[in-house]
């Protein structure tokens, strides 16, 4: 899985975090510190000999548990700093709930269209999205490794390809998986997505 190397900017390798209990079942988990599952564990490990193919300038991990125990089990984990940019959407009221359940209280809800009370909407989490960006293109590093979560990862590849998170509505994003962000020519592309160890 190896993307084009003769390009203007950073390849970011975005890894969502192993299976939890939540993402199994549905249930929306943005600030609940769940653990990985067993399977979500073994996902985690299957990261590690992909990875390694690959050097990087620079690793990142979500404060959640789930995607540090992913970081470390993929092989990285030495090399990994905490990134609070890099943690999952504020749910609000929502958080735990699944988006049938939601549905029979707001009719037709969408985490990418909603409002999102006592949490963060589309808009905030891509702006958060962009001030990472921002952040990471300053560094200088040419390969960085973003352990994080499914929807915000899902906006910031909505953000760095097209300046905002609604294109993240159709960007399916596994457990485990793997995306790469990069460059065609000078135009920021999705290199990569949702490749499976």
């Amino acid at each position: 899985m190896n993307p084009t190397t003769s390009t203007p900017g950073p390849h970011l390798w975005l890894i969502r975090h192993g299976e939890t209990e939540w993402s199994q079942s549905g249930q929306h988990t943005g600030i609940t510190d769940i653990a990985l599952t067993e399977r979500g564990r073994q996902q985690a490990s299957a990261l590690a000999p992909l990875l390694a193919t690959q050097t990087f300038d620079l690793v990142l991990t979500s404060p959640m548990q789930r995607a540090i125990d992913t970081c470390q089990l993929a092989g990285l984990g030495d090399q990994a700093q905490i990134e609070p940019d890099l943690h999952e959407w504020n749910y609000g009221i929502y958080e735990g709930r699944t988006t049938a359940d939601i549905r029979k209280d707001a009719p037709g809800w969408s985490v990418w269209t909603s409002p999102m009370p006592e949490g963060e909407n589309a808009a905030q989490v891509g702006m958060r999205a962009q001030a990472l960006i921002d952040r990471l293109l300053s560094r200088g590093a040419r390969h960085i490794a973003l352990f994080s979560h499914a929807h915000f990862l899902r906006t910031l590849a909505a953000v760095w390809a097209t300046g905002a998170p609604s294109l993240g509505a159709h960007l399916v994003l596994d457990t485990a998986a793997v995306s790469v962000l990069g460059y065609e020519r000078e135009v920021r592309a999705i290199l990569k997505w949702n490749h499976q160890a």
